[in-house]
């Protein structure tokens, strides 16, 4: 789940919209973008990014995604893993558009039956690329993983589906493989990044903190001990081994103990996320604190200048979420409000008003480079983004 992982993509994809208005893309029965202030406004929006998702880059066929709008001749066919499950987090999220969870219901179902297609069962993994016949198969990373099992969890508490809490189970099985055990370590411990010879970390700060949000919710569902383990041990590795100061974690410690500094919203959101959850679970109360003074620091830093503008689309939707997601235990207007400018703000900047389709930089973030085509993965985060900003507060607790 790194921005720079180059693309797949599809044959010539020609249709268009055409510049149809706005108003024309809305499914029926729902009013103007412009008509109304507030939320209506921001489920407006979201609706109509899902329906440009949907037109260019939705792959009817197969259930599947394109990586990019438009394709070229030669490219591959279908998206990642990772974009497919932004898809899906997206539809879940227009879903849950008040009134919640009907509108999209067989959509929602399509997503995860889509998500299948990648598994690969001998390596008891979701590979990065579907396996044959539709393709050859990836690499399967351990944040992908993580996340797909987070969405897992989600429809399980949305809908209670008990067999997506067995397959979460299943995927986490996976992910804790990802742990490194050398004892010779400078800093043992922390989470390798993908399941192959060449990889680079063997403690990257996106898979070892997503592994403790998603063992966070497995044991808030089901009381196993075990789960309870994991969750603390990856976070306070992360927060041990990376934290640079509150809010803040650098990207990961690489095979050669090196240590990659960067830094991206959504380690931040993963980390106060995974507190939070702690906390939701066991009412520790120094979890909430933690969360708490991740989100204050985070906010302080991301929203000087340009940071957070420049910073991928998706991964601000990931820290947006689970911004959400912490005040549903303790509530923040501050953190709708830097959602809500930073929404505004892609919105005015980054949509063609012709597709409503997104543009991004190189990274996912910044100002639209028009020589950049839109992708699955940014689409989805914008939908998201939109969507949360509509929900209903005491919907928050499902964000992420």
């Amino acid at each position: 789940m790194h921005p720079e992982r180059s693309a797949l993509s599809r044959r010539a994809f020609t249709a268009g919209l055409g510049g149809l208005s706005l108003a024309a893309l809305l499914p029926t029965g729902v009013q103007s973008a412009t008509a109304a202030p507030g939320k209506s406004k921001w489920a407006d929006r979201a609706l109509v990014s899902y329906t440009a998702l949907q037109r260019y880059l939705y792959l009817p066929d197969t259930g599947l995604y394109k990586e990019n709008h438009p394709t070229l001749t030669g490219e591959n066919p279908y998206s990642y893993v990772w974009p497919l499950r932004e898809a899906t987090a997206a539809t879940i999220d227009v879903n849950q558009l008040p009134p919640a969870g009907r509108r999209y219901d067989d959509d929602v179902k399509r997503r995860f039956k889509a998500l299948e297609l990648y598994w690969d069962a001998p390596r008891g993994a979701y590979d990065s690329y579907p396996p044959e016949p539709l393709g050859t198969r990836g690499d399967p990373f351990y944040d992908d993983n993580a996340v797909i099992g987070l969405e897992f969890v989600r429809r399980y508490r949305l809908s209670g589906d008990r067999e997506m809490l067995r397959l979460a189970a299943r995927v986490f099985d996976f992910v804790v493989k990802a742990w490194d055990t050398d004892p010779n370590r400078p800093v043992p411990g922390g989470m390798h990044w993908v399941a192959a010879s060449w990889n680079p970390y063997r403690g990257a700060a996106n898979v070892t903190s997503l592994a403790s949000e998603l063992a966070a919710h497995l044991y808030e569902a089901t009381g196993d001990q075990r789960y309870l383990e994991w969750a603390r041990r990856t976070y306070d590795w992360v927060r041990e081994a990376l934290g640079r100061g509150p809010g803040l974690y650098a990207n990961g410690i690489r095979l050669d103990e090196t240590v990659e500094e960067t830094l991206w919203t959504y380690n931040s959101g993963s980390m106060i996320g995974a507190a939070a959850l702690l906390y939701r679970s066991t009412r520790n109360k120094a979890d909430l604190s933690k969360a708490v003074q991740d989100a204050e620091a985070a906010m302080a830093y991301w929203t000087r200048n340009d940071r957070l503008y420049n910073q991928p689309a998706i991964f601000n939707a990931i820290l947006f979420a689970n911004l959400l997601l912490l005040e549903s235990i303790k509530p923040s207007q501050s953190y709708r409000d830097v959602m809500t400018s930073y929404a505004e703000r892609i919105w005015q900047s980054n949509r063609d008003e012709s597709t409503g389709l997104f543009r991004f930089q190189h990274s996912g973030g910044g100002a639209p480079d028009p020589a950049l085509r839109p992708q699955t993965l940014h689409q989805s985060a914008a939908i998201q983004i939109f969507a949360l900003l509509a929900w209903r507060p005491s919907d928050y607790k499902f964000a992420a």
